[in-house]
């Protein structure tokens, strides 16, 4: 599949670039350059969360004597580039004895280029109060790669610990893995706001035990999967270039049905938001149709909202959710949907649960079902779907995820999330910090978007966008979800590197959608 690749062990990957580049100089050096000038503009674009890099921004490289060193400074000379009356300090960890040559190399770029602008020196334990005065506004961690075997110790463990304590930076950034970090880590790590995994994404960093010291992982592609390198690990991660099929020219004689017919079902009088969320995140993402079956009274306010939708009343329970007997207003004009979502804003009523259930077992469209939808009665009749149904995708987040276990897999393998797509035939959504989405087959990763999603009305928005992808004729179903994922993603991206994670709603995220779309 060209839209994921393989994470590897540090072992694997120390491997796969020996096959690689084998210890050619030329292609080691276009290799750390592609790194560095992709991480220097990938942390400049992290920082716009926090607001502008000032124009006299200070930039602290901590490198070591291996490429990663290399990769952090030549960093910081792409983000002089870009602010060019910046000034970044780059301190030798282990001294200048030693420096491979290509980091020897990167150091003498980074001179002539910038003068008097960059300061080269070696880490002195009793001279770090020069640090300690300075305010940094990026700190680069390019100590020790996937080369690192615990624990860290001497000058690197105490340089470490000062990083981490006290040095004032306001964006803290790793190369490939922070110091520390490894296929075996104990002790002290550098602790990384972002982790910038350069080439090849080390398991090391979805360990768990791992979280506070990676921070949020960013994955720069820089073609080491490229041509017929195989690597079948059943761990994934999810690339941008999912979304290319989606950005390209729409065909002239297309009409709204060559896009796709998308059923919502969802909604009740105490949760209204949800699925007018999910909704709006459908028509925002380029379905040729929406038809949403919601409850007879918010169909009035709902269809001057959002008026691109064909909005169908349902009979109301006593307390306001759907009704059982309003099923036959969905399965009469089925056959018109290429794809149906169930759940988001529909109660745990008892009547409203045995819709959800007949809608499950009875249809044969590509379904979503999120929400109030994932309940365990649910997910046993969906093995009794009509033969020749369409593929199913579940999008619970961790909460949800547990309660739709079965209590015999409620063990240590309860979150073992491809061995429960596959016993159930579904493609699962795990959201969470890093989303993850199994076929039962495989395990793809996602580090796209962030805490700005920690947020109530991010997984409607993602329902919608899910329903959107599988709607569209011939999609297959694990591709249109990791399309949604993607785009749910990159659209959060896009907008806290615009505004922040603070002072905004979740649905700012849909006017996101397009650029994340254009700029994959």
């Amino acid at each position: 599949m060209k839209f994921i690749h393989p994470i590897l062990s540090c072992v694997e990957a120390q491997e796969l670039e020996r096959r690689l580049l084998n210890g050619d100089e030329a292609r080691e050096w276009k290799a750390m350059n592609q790194a560095g000038r992709s991480l220097g503009i990938r942390v400049l674009d992290d920082f716009g969360e926090i607001g502008y890099f000032p124009e006299c921004g200070r930039i602290l490289v901590l490198a070591g004597k291996g490429h990663n060193g290399g990769d952090a400074i030549l960093a910081a000379d792409e983000i002089l580039k870009a602010k060019n009356k910046a000034k970044v300090t780059v301190a030798l960890v282990l001294g200048d004895r030693g420096l491979k040559p290509l980091v020897r190399r990167s150091v003498e770029l980074l001179l002539r280029n910038w003068g008097e602008q960059a300061e080269v020196l070696s880490w002195r334990d009793n001279e770090v109060e020069r640090f300690e005065k300075v305010e940094w506004d990026i700190c680069l961690d390019g100590i020790i790669g996937m080369q690192f075997q615990p624990p860290l110790k001497g000058i690197v463990e105490r340089c470490v610990k000062w990083a981490n304590e006290r040095c004032r930076a306001r964006l803290r950034a790793a190369v490939d893995l922070p110091t520390g970090v490894g296929d075996g880590c104990s002790g002290v790590r550098f602790q990384a706001d972002f982790t910038y995994a350069t080439g090849i994404l080390k398991r090391p960093l979805l360990e768990p035990d791992c979280v506070d010291n990676v921070g949020r992982i960013r994955y720069l592609d820089i073609g080491f999967f490229e041509g017929d390198i195989e690597q079948n690990t059943g761990d994934y991660v999810l690339l941008s270039k999912t979304l290319q099929p989606v950005s390209e020219f729409r065909p002239s004689n297309s009409d709204k049905r060559s896009y796709g017919h998308l059923y919502l079902v969802g909604g009740s009088q105490r949760m209204p938001g949800a699925i007018q969320m999910a909704v709006r995140a459908a028509v925002k993402s380029g379905v040729g149709l929406v038809t949403a079956f919601v409850p007879k009274s918010v169909v009035a306010h709902f269809s001057a909202v959002i008026p691109e939708a064909m909005w169908v009343p349902m009979p109301e329970t006593r307390e306001g959710g759907l009704g059982l007997n309003g099923i036959e207003k969905i399965t009469e004009t089925i056959d018109q949907a290429s794809a149906l979502v169930v759940g988001p804003g529909m109660g745990k009523e008892k009547e409203t649960q045995e819709l959800i259930t007949r809608i499950a077992s009875e249809t044969t469209v590509k379904l979503g079902i999120d929400a109030d939808g994932l309940q365990n009665e649910v997910i046993k009749v969906l093995g009794k779907r009509p033969k020749g149904a369409g593929e199913v995708v579940i999008t619970p987040h961790l909460g949800e995820f547990r309660r739709i276990l079965d209590n015999k897999e409620n063990t240590e393998k309860k979150l073992d999330l491809c061995s429960f797509s596959f016993c159930h035939n579904v493609i699962t959504v795990l959201k969470g910090r890093i989303t993850r989405i199994s076929d039962g087959d495989r395990t793809i990763h996602s580090f796209f978007g962030g805490p700005l999603l920690a947020r109530g009305g991010s997984g409607d928005l993602l329902a919608g966008l899910v329903g959107s992808m599988l709607a569209r004729p011939g999609a297959d179903g694990l591709k249109a979800t990791c399309q949604a994922v993607a785009l749910h993603g990159l659209a959060c991206d896009q907008l806290v590197q615009r505004r922040g994670a603070e002072a905004i709603r979740t649905t700012d995220l849909l006017e996101f959608l397009g650029e994340a779309i254009r700029c994959w």
